[in-house]
């Protein structure tokens, strides 16, 4: 996990996805580019091509620093503090 102390950290199963899509989106008519999942709580946000930047926001707000691709076939994980692959 490239010595990431974030990743060590995350709950063993991850998360289940609260949502299916950015609520966040939702809510104010955007349309999200690309889901991200908490890997900490389970949040489901946009990621940063997308106007509101969901994910990147919920993680200054939470915290929760890994989080990984929601989209089908991608499995990557990236934290936010260490500003790398995990």
């Amino acid at each position: 996990m490239n010595g990431c102390p974030h990743a060590a950290e995350l709950p063993t199963p991850e998360p289940s996805p609260r949502w299916e899509t950015c609520p966040d989106c939702l809510e104010s008519g955007q349309h999200p580019v690309q889901l991200r999942l908490c890997l900490s709580c389970g949040n489901v946000g946009c990621c940063d091509s997308s106007a509101g930047r969901h994910a990147t926001k919920h993680a200054g707000d939470t915290g929760h620093q890994v989080m990984r691709s929601f989209q089908p076939g991608e499995s990557w994980r990236w934290c936010y503090s260490c500003q790398s692959l995990v």
